[in-house]
């Protein structure tokens, strides 16, 4: 019991240290995952999502950005197709977004964007999300041969209300080793 509890809090001390450093290496790219979206409208979580990785782009961090999420029930149009017209409206050439239209979860977002950017060429990311998604992400997208750097957003509700943010930290410090061992397993 002690070790568990011991174990747990090194996990949650761990994805609060992800989820506060700010990595901004130049890059391939930048991958965005995906958040809700409203009839072709940005949730308040995915437009602070993109908003970050536009001022990313836009500071010359990368010159390319990949944008994840797929459709729910009842959708019409794509996380990242909305996420890329957001993106275009705010300044971002055109061209210069890749729309990966695959996956309702992280592991299923992050393994087609890696997919893609093998058959690309491109290796070094940028991943985008709120905080607590940072040590998570990072496992994925390494374990997907990616050069994996973290820059979450600060402006996502979820990390402005701290009752909210805990709680998703919480739950990241259970899904890290999950996800980390169903890799090594894997492989």
């Amino acid at each position: 019991m002690v070790i568990g509890a011991v174990l747990y809090g090194a996990l949650f001390v761990h994805v609060l240290a992800v989820s506060r450093h700010d990595e901004r290496p130049v890059s391939d790219a930048i991958v965005v995952l995906g958040a809700a979206q409203y009839n072709g409208r940005p949730s308040d979580v995915l437009r602070a999502r993109l908003d970050h990785a536009a001022e990313l782009y836009l500071t010359g961090r990368a010159p390319l950005i990949v944008v994840t999420g797929g459709m729910a029930v009842g959708d019409v149009v794509s996380e990242a197709t909305v996420s890329r017209q957001y993106l275009v409206s705010h300044g971002v050439v055109d061209t210069t977004v890749a729309v990966i239209p695959i996956g309702r979860n992280s592991r299923e977002s992050i393994a087609s964007a890696a997919e893609w950017l093998e058959d690309q060429g491109l290796h070094s990311v940028i991943l985008v999300s709120d905080p607590f998604h940072m040590a998570r992400l990072r496992v994925e997208a390494r374990a997907h041969g990616l050069q994996a750097a973290t820059s979450p957003t600060q402006t996502s509700p979820i990390s402005l209300r701290l009752g909210a943010e805990l709680k998703y930290l919480a739950a990241e410090a259970l899904k890290l080793p999950v996800v980390w061992i169903s890799h090594r397993l894997l492989h």
